[in-house]
């Protein structure tokens, strides 16, 4: 039998935080080294979820929490500006990145690899754990070989912080692999109002809803002569997340550098 993996949940009393706690708990391959929170300090970790004690509680200090309990992993679902300041954190205790926060540019992302395979030790940037996300992804960019003219579209709540999202972005960039930059769209069109064609992106266009009530959705429509295809995933909640999550944990044991991208360990 092999040994446990070790898995310090950061953001831990988050929305994801939270879910990645229960996981962890409820895994028999997983152990909970540390769990990391600003809010609910001293809170027993499996109480927060409403599972039984685990012994561990919420701290508020990162650095502690990865010295002393030395875990192999750390998930981390928190906010963009603290992503890049985890991460280099975690690799140069040894600790292995699973990072579900975006927000880093290519320069860090090439720096942090650098990091990781200095240290012999694997870690992952992804935007999105959702294996269907993944699977949406890629069929995307397949059609964009066929469907050049194309638009995204993605809807969430209106707590979120970013736009485009990070899954909006990586499926823009996946698309632009198979895809030579094509200026979509009548080339005397003019917004009578500003943004109203979205954001630009080698061509075709990103367009960002954020409303109450919707937790996560993205459409590729792609338009050609006499047709059209559309290509959309929804999420209706966090837990669907988590079996990807279980993946990037595993798989970050066995990897060296660090990956960007989950569709990179889907097979």
């Amino acid at each position: 039998m092999t040994d446990k993996i070790r898995v310090a949940v950061v953001g831990a009393g988050g929305r994801m935080g939270r879910e990645v706690l229960k996981l962890v708990l409820q895994d028999e391959g997983l152990e909970l080294a540390a769990a990391v929170n600003r809010s609910h300090t001293g809170v027993d970790a499996g109480l927060l979820v409403g599972l039984p004690e685990a012994g561990i509680n919420i701290t508020g200090d990162l650095e502690r929490a990865l010295r002393e309990s030395q875990p192999d992993v750390m998930v981390d679902f928190t906010a963009p500006h603290s992503a890049y300041d985890h991460t280099a954190l975690a690799i140069e205790l040894g600790v292995r990145p699973v990072m579900g926060t975006t927000g880093f540019t290519p320069e860090q992302i090439e720096e942090l690899d650098k990091q990781c395979q200095l240290r012999g030790i694997g870690g992952l940037i992804a935007p999105n754990f959702s294996i269907g996300v993944i699977l949406m992804m890629k069929f995307a960019a397949q059609a964009a070989k066929f469907f050049p003219h194309l638009e995204i579209i993605e809807t969430h709540g209106d707590h979120k912080l970013d736009a485009p999202s990070g899954t909006a972005i990586k499926t823009a960039e996946l698309i632009a692999q198979n895809r030579e930059e094509l200026r979509q769209g009548n080339p005397a069109e003019e917004e009578t109002i500003e943004g109203a064609r979205g954001g630009y992106y080698q061509g075709f266009r990103i367009h960002s809803l954020r409303l109450p009530g919707v937790f996560a959705q993205q459409e590729v429509i792609f338009g050609g002569h006499g047709q059209s295809l559309r290509i959309r995933h929804d999420s209706y909640e966090r837990e669907g997340y988590m079996p990807g999550v279980k993946i990037g944990i595993e798989k970050v044991m066995s990897h060296t550098g660090l990956v960007y991208g989950f569709e990179h360990f889907i097979d």
